[in-house]
C-alpha cells in the first residue's frame, strides 16, 4: 500500500484566509496527513494537527491587518503595511526552513498572503500551491484592475485606456516597492516582485487555486495554472449563543463587517441603532465578529452579538448588510440572500462591484445611504430571484472537494511542479 501524502497548510490567523484552508484540510485529511501552520492564536479554530509559527510576533501580525484606519490605495499606508510585513518574513523563513528540513511534506498549500512559504518550499524542492480566497485581486493583463476603487468592465475606448493606465500604475508601484526593499527581499530568496515571464512571485508557478466561481467574476485572462475550484465555506465550531429570531413574520437583517475593521464597527452600529428605531417592522442583528464576555446591547428590534455563526444561522436572514468580504459574500451566494454592500477596504470594493454588476446586491455609498438601500433590497423580488438563481449555481461548487481531488490526481505524478 502506498504511503499517505503529507500536506502542510499555511495561513495567517485571519478568518478570511485561515478558515478556507481549514475547510480544505478537513476534507484532505481523508486522503493525506495534514498539518496546519499559523500563529498560536489560530489553534483555537483548528481541529487538525497544528504547528505554531511566528509565536513572538502574533500582535505584530494582527497590527498589519488592523492598522486602525482605512488603507485603500493610499501609497504611504500601503508602504507601512509592506514594511511591517517584510520585517517578519526573515523570522518566518528561518522557522519554515528548520521545519522543512526535519518534517518534509509532499505538498505545501499556502494562502496568497504568505508567499515566503512558497519560496521556502521551492528551495527545498517541495511543490507549492497558492490558495486565493479573493480571485478579484489577481493581476491580469486585461480587464478591470484590482484595488482601484471597484472598477467594472470597460465599455468605451476611454475606459479601456483608463484601465490600462491603472494596471500600469499598479505594476509600477509594486516594482517601486520591490526596489525599495530589494535587500530584504533578496535575503529571504525573492528574486523580485515579478518573474522573468511577468508573473507575480507571490503566487505559485505550479497551481493557483481560486476559491470562488467564475460566474461572479468579470471577464479577464488567466494563466493556465490558475484554476477556479469553488468556494470553501468552512466555519469552525463555536459555542456562541444563538440569536433569537422573532416568530411574527418580520424580516430579519444581519449586519456584519467580519472580524477586522474595528474602527468602522462602532460607527455602523450607531447608524443601525437609529435605523432600527424608525423601522420596528424589521429585526436587526449586529455581529461584532469576535468572542467576548462583554454584554451586548439590545432593544426591541436591534440586537448586538459578539459572534453569529454564518454556517448555523445565515439561512434564516432575509437580507444581509456586509462589507463584501470574501467569506460573507460566498455565504450569501450559497443561500441566495440579497445584500446591501458597504465596502470598507482592501479587496472589498472589487467584490462589491462584482455583486452589484451581476444584480446580486445593492451598494450603499456610506452609512448615510444604508437605510434607503436596505428598503430597496427588501422590496425587490427581482433581486431575490437573481440571488436564488446564483444559489443554484453556487451550491454545486465545493472548493474543498475539488482541491482534494486535485491532490489525489497529482499524487500519481509524485506532485511534481508544473
Amino acid at each position: 500500500m502506498s504511503r499517505r501524502k503529507k500536506v502542510f497548510l499555511i495561513a495567517p490567523p485571519f478568518s478570511g484566509h485561515l478558515h478556507p484552508l481549514l475547510g480544505i484540510g478537513m476534507k484532505l485529511q481523508d486522503v493525506a496527513d495534514v498539518t496546519v501552520l499559523s500563529t498560536p492564536g489560530a489553534a483555537a479554530a483548528c481541529e487538525l494537527p497544528f504547528h505554531p509559527i511566528l509565536a513572538r510576533h502574533e500582535k505584530a501580525v494582527w497590527a498589519i491587518a488592523e492598522p486602525g484606519q482605512e488603507v485603500k490605495s493610499n501609497p504611504l499606508l500601503l508602504y507601512r503595511q509592506l514594511k511591517a510585513n517584510i520585517a517578519l518574513l526573515g523570522d518566518l523563513k528561518a522557522e519554515l526552513n528548520a521545519l522543512l528540513t526535519t518534517q518534509r511534506p509532499d505538498l505545501i498549500l499556502a494562502d496568497f498572503t504568505v508567499p515566503v512559504a512558497g519560496i521556502a518550499a521551492l528551495q527545498h524542492g517541495i511543490p507549492w500551491w497558492t490558495t486565493l480566497p479573493s480571485p478579484c485581486v489577481f493581476e491580469t493583463p486585461d480587464g478591470p484592475p484590482a484595488y482601484c476603487g471597484g472598477q467594472t468592465p470597460a465599455q468605451t475606448k476611454a475606459q479601456h485606456l483608463r484601465h490600462a493606465a491603472l494596471r500600469q500604475a499598479t505594476r509600477l508601484f509594486k516594482r517601486a516597492m520591490g526596489r525599495l526593499f530589494r535587500r530584504e527581499l533578496r535575503a529571504i530568496g525573492f528574486p523580485g516582485i515579478y518573474r522573468a515571464d511577468g508573473s507575480e512571485a507571490v503566487y505559485s508557478p505550479q497551481r493557483i487555486l481560486a476559491l470562488g466561481i467564475p460566474e461572479v467574476e468579470f471577464p479577464r485572462s488567466y494563466p493556465p495554472h490558475f484554476h477556479f475550484v469553488g468556494p470553501v465555506l468552512h466555519t469552525p465550531r463555536d459555542d456562541s449563543p444563538a440569536p433569537e429570531f422573532a416568530s411574527d413574520g418580520r424580516p430579519h437583517v444581519l449586519i456584519t463587517l467580519g472580524t477586522h475593521l474595528p474602527h468602522a464597527k462602532a460607527a455602523l452600529a450607531q447608524t443601525m441603532r437609529a435605523i432600527a428605531t424608525r423601522h420596528p417592522g424589521i429585526v436587526f442583528h449586529f455581529t461584532h465578529g469576535h468572542a467576548t464576555d462583554a454584554p451586548m446591547a439590545s432593544t426591541a428590534n436591534f440586537h448586538e452579538h459578539a459572534h453569529i455563526s454564518y454556517a448555523r444561522h445565515l439561512p434564516r436572514y432575509t437580507a444581509v448588510i456586509h462589507h463584501a468580504g470574501a467569506g460573507i459574500l460566498n455565504h450569501c451566494l450559497r443561500h441566495g440572500i440579497p445584500s446591501v454592500v458597504i465596502p470598507q477596504d482592501y479587496d472589498q470594493f472589487d467584490n462589491a462591484a462584482r455583486l452589484v454588476a451581476h444584480g446580486l446586491a445593492l451598494r450603499a455609498q456610506g452609512n448615510a445611504q444604508i437605510e434607503d438601500t436596505l428598503l430597496r433590497v427588501l422590496q425587490d423580488p427581482a433581486l431575490k430571484a437573481r440571488c436564488e438563481a446564483m444559489r443554484a449555481i453556487h451550491t454545486h461548487q465545493d472548493g474543498a472537494q475539488n482541491v482534494t481531488q486535485r491532490v489525489v490526481a497529482e499524487s500519481t505524478l509524485g506532485l511534481q511542479p508544473v
